[in-house]
This record gives structure tokens, C-alpha cells and sequence, in this order.
């Protein structure tokens, strides 16, 4: 008999069908033993009496591999909205092994049980529960790429290994490369500008690698970076579009997977028609009123700060995603844009969701000698140094006025479900403290 899917089992009522799968759960009440399997697509319920059947079950843990082949009826109170009965049942992959982690019931969350959801993950995202936080993450990464495609931009995909910190600073990972330091990407920086002087917008989805010694609810040495970069835009228009796509996404995702978001107690964003844009000093002036806290340092905006304007923008002006404009120049990256009639500041905006930076969203600078020149007065590098000179050769040779993004897949997915880790929303976290499983 053909096997079909717990999801399908409605369209098999009153039938016979064979089901493969997980056993899920095993429960004894009134001398009937009742099993739960999983599949991919679902859980069903299957009600055992015959005492030949009940006792090729005995001793199973969860987890054993098993086949049921039985009789469909209508049940609205089980899982899947019907119920197996009268079953065969096959064991075709036994497991004697006690689960360290009860995967029918909902796992903690807790920060002190991390380590324990973290070491048994492989076990633990069998809860259908843990699976649908990457189910919904699959949805962002599709929806993502829907949303370029739909823009005609082309997907790349960009070495790791480098030659040059293309971020500067000091929070890289190195490595021998055949007798040379290499590093591991921060970004896709450079690659992505080069190739706008070939297909104008690009995206590409990867892990970048940041060796920061942070160990925050907001940090992580390796996460997915959906990174964009498009050419002959302005400003205002690289901000629409990073708003576009996070509604996009949104949307995607809530239509697609409700039922999911709701068992997480998530609730819907509220994202205005075009994009809120908030200057840096209005950001300060707002905190400073509303909390009657004093902010040292003007030339940033502290996390404190980044929740409280993200609630200002929902109860006042209808958002949940804002865009926090006019940085400081003197603190821009060497590729950043600086305003042609306020060249203090840069053609820089930080695009906050939900109390947390999910991108910075610049302008670049585009003029060959202009890169040059901060290129020396920010690194020290000349521009045909080893890890600078290719790059170089791009501007040398045109680009258009440009812009881009760099866009966290585990931030994002954690402030739309609302996790309070973003190590949460990493199948398998790095950190500063881990490196395995």
C-alpha cells in the first residue's frame, strides 16, 4: 500500500491507508494504548486494543520508526482531525534509548535551559513546536528571494575566505591559508559593490563570521546575512525598498504559517505603507524626555534607546520598523556616503524592528577619488593595497551611485515570533561558548 501523509488522512476517511513516520507519544488509559505519529506534515492519533499489536510496542521509545497500517474514521478531538483504528503495526527502525528531552511537550526556553535545548537539538526541534521556528525561517529566506527576483536582481554567491577584514577593526576571525593569514568574511561587502557594475542589483544569502566577544541576547560569531546592493538608486528609494521587503515578508509569512506564529504567542507587526525615518538627534532628544534619562553619547544610539523608539513609532506614528537617520560621518565605514550638503553626517540609516537593529542601510560612496581619499584617511590603506586593489578596480572603472543592506536572518526571525535570544532562532548557534553540536 502506497504510503500518504498525516496531512492527507482527511481525504481518507472511513478508508484504509499505511502511514510512515516517528513514533511521537505512547499512552495507556483504560487498557487502550494510544500512539501518536509524526511525519512531516503532521501528527496522527492511532488507538491500539488488539493485544498482538500492543505488544510490538512494548519497550519502544520515542523515536522508533514505525509503520501503521489501519482504518481512517473522523475524530475532531485528535491532532490531525481523524483517528486510526483497528491498525497493523510495523516497527521498522527500533530505538531502546530513553529521549533526554520530553519532544511531546513544550520545551523551555528559560535562559538557564539554553545549554540543555542547545546540546540536544538534533532532539528537541522534533517538537513540532521548536521545527516550526525554522519552518517560518524557511518562509523568510523564500519570500526574501521571491521579493529580489521580483525586482530583478541576481543572486550571487561570494567567497569566505579573504585576504582583508573587508568591516576594518579587529573582529575577525583568522586562519593559515597555505602559509598566508586569511580571514572569514564579515560580509559580502566588496563583492557585492563589484558586482553592481555588472547587473546593477544583487543579493546574495550566506553565514558571515564576526569574532565579537559579545555574549548578548543579540550576538552571534556566525549568522545568515541576506545581503542586497543595488545601482542608480538615491537614497529615500534604498529605503523604501528595505521597508518593501520586510513587509513582504511579513505578510508571506503570516498568511502562510498563522497557526504556527499563534502556538508562539506571536502577534502580527504593524508596519506602516511607506518607510518612518527618525534623525539620530531626535532619537536622543525623545529618550531623554520621555525617560528623563541623560544620553552620554550622541554619536550613537544605545539598545535602550533602539527599544524605547521602536514603541514610540508603534503608539505614535502607526510602525513597528523605523528607520534612525543622519550618523555622524566621523564614524562611517571608508565606503559609506557622506551628505553633499551636510557632509558631517552620512547617507547612513539604521533600520530598527521591534526594539532591535535588524540592518544598517547605507548609501556608498561611488567616486573613485573621493573612495580613495577615505579610503587612506580611514584605514590607512592605499588602494592598491593586497585585499583593496581588485576592489578598487570597480570604481576605477564606473560604478553608478549605489546602495545596499545587510539584513539578519536570526534577528529577524527571532522579533517576528518574538523569541528572546536570537541564539533561538539558529539551528545550530555559534558563540563565544559554543562550537558544537
Amino acid at each position: 500500500m502506497k504510503r500518504i501523509l498525516v496531512s492527507e488522512l482527511l481525504e481518507f476517511a472511513d478508508g484504509q491507508v499505511s502511514i510512515k513516520g516517528w513514533l511521537h507519544k505512547k499512552k495507556i488509559m483504560g487498557g487502550i494504548t494510544f500512539l501518536q505519529l509524526r511525519d512531516r506534515s503532521g501528527i496522527a492519533q492511532i488507538v491500539v486494543e488488539e493485544k498482538a499489536e500492543v505488544e510490538k510496542l512494548r519497550g519502544l521509545q520515542t523515536g522508533t520508526i514505525i509503520e501503521i497500517t489501519a482504518k481512517v474514521k473522523i475524530e475532531e478531538r485528535a491532532p490531525s482531525g481523524v483517528e486510526l483504528f483497528d491498525p497493523t503495526v510495523q516497527v521498522l527502525v527500533r530505538v531502546d534509548s530513553e529521549s533526554p528531552i520530553e519532544i511531546d511537550k513544550d520545551l523551555s526556553h528559560k535562559s538557564d535551559s539554553l545549554d540543555t535545548l542547545f546540546e540536544y537539538r538534533a532532539i528537541g526541534l522534533r517538537n513540532p513546536k521548536e521545527a516550526a521556528v525554522f519552518k517560518i525561517q524557511s518562509e523568510i529566506l523564500k519570500s526574501s528571494r521571491n521579493y529580489f527576483y521580483q525586482h530583478d536582481f541576481v543572486e550571487m554567491n561570494t567567497p569566505k575566505l579573504l585576504a582583508e577584514a573587508t568591516e576594518g577593526g579587529a573582529e575577525v576571525f583568522k586562519l593559515d591559508y597555505f602559509g598566508k593569514t586569511a580571514t572569514l568574511a564579515q560580509s559580502a561587502q566588496f563583492y557585492k559593490q563589484m558586482m553592481v557594475g555588472v547587473f546593477e542589483r544583487v543579493f546574495e544569502i550566506n553565514p558571515v563570521y564576526r569574532a565579537e566577544m559579545s555574549a548578548t541576547t543579540r550576538h552571534m560569531s556566525e549568522y545568515i546575512s541576506i545581503d542586497a546592493e543595488m545601482g542608480f538608486i538615491d537614497f529615500t528609494e534604498l529605503k523604501e525598498f528595505a521597508h518593501g521587503l520586510l513587509k513582504n515578508v511579513v505578510e508571506d509569512v503570516w498568511r502562510k504559517h498563522e497557526s504556527e506564529l499563534t502556538s508562539w504567542g506571536a502577534s502580527k507587526p504593524v508596519l506602516s505603507e511607506n518607510a518612518v525615518s527618525i534623525p539620530m538627534q531626535k532619537v536622543h532628544d525623545l529618550f531623554e524626555k520621555h525617560t528623563g534619562e541623560v544620553v552620554e553619547d550622541r554619536l550613537d544610539i544605545t539598545p535602550a534607546e533602539e527599544r524605547f523608539i521602536c514603541e514610540y513609532a508603534a503608539e505614535n506614528l502607526g510602525t513597528e520598523a523605523v528607520f534612525v537617520t543622519e550618523w555622524p560621518s566621523s564614524d562611517m565605514k571608508f565606503y559609506h556616503k557622506k551628505m553633499e550638503d551636510k557632509p558631517e553626517l552620512a547617507e547612513r540609516s539604521d533600520f530598527l524592528f521591534r526594539g532591535v537593529e535588524i540592518m544598517t542601510c547605507p548609501m556608498r560612496e561611488h567616486r573613485y577619488d573621493v573612495v580613495v581619499k577615505q579610503l587612506k584617511d580611514k584605514l590607512g590603506v592605499e588602494p592598491d593595497a593586497p585585499g583593496f586593489k581588485h576592489y578598487m578596480q570597480a570604481f576605477k572603472h564606473g560604478l553608478p551611485p549605489h546602495g545596499g543592506f545587510g539584513l539578519g536572518l536570526e534577528r529577524l526571525t527571532q522579533k517576528i515570533i518574538g523569541l528572546q535570544n536570537v541564539k533561538e532562532a539558529a539551528l545550530f548557534p555559534r558563540d563565544i561558548n559554543r562550537l558544537a553540536p
